[in-house]
C-alpha cells in the first residue's frame, strides 16, 4: 500500500471560517488539507450522531475542492480512524482537543 503522510498544517495567521449555524466566524491556527475523494469517503463512513454534529457546524457548505470545514472532536476521531485503517498512517496531532479546519483538495 502507498502511504500517503497528511501533516497538520500551522498558519502564520488564523484561517477565519464562517460558522453559519452561530451566525459568526471561527478562528483556527491549525488545519488539515484533504482530498476531496478522502474527504468524501470520511463523511461517508461517519456514525449518523457524527454526521449530524458534522453537518450543525458545516451547515450550507457544499462538499467541493476548495471549501474550509469547521472541524471537531468527533471528526477528528473519524479522519484518525480512516488514515489508520484505510490508509495505515497516522495524522499527527488530529486527535488532541485542539481545534482545527479542513480544507478540500
Amino acid at each position: 500500500m502507498l502511504m500517503i503522510k497528511i501533516d497538520m498544517i500551522t498558519e502564520p495567521k488564523p484561517i477565519n471560517i464562517s460558522h453559519h449555524t452561530y451566525k459568526r466566524e471561527c478562528r483556527y491556527n491549525r488545519g488539515l488539507h484533504i482530498p476531496l475523494a478522502e474527504f468524501q469517503q470520511i463523511i461517508n463512513s461517519m456514525c449518523p450522531d457524527t454526521r449530524i454534529y458534522f453537518d450543525f457546524h458545516n451547515s450550507g457548505k457544499n462538499l467541493e475542492c476548495g471549501e474550509y470545514f469547521n472541524g471537531h472532536a468527533g471528526l477528528a476521531r473519524e479522519i484518525d480512524n480512516y488514515y489508520k485503517t484505510v490508509k495505515d498512517t497516522e495524522v499527527t496531532g488530529i486527535n488532541n482537543g485542539r481545534d482545527f479546519y479542513v480544507k478540500v483538495i
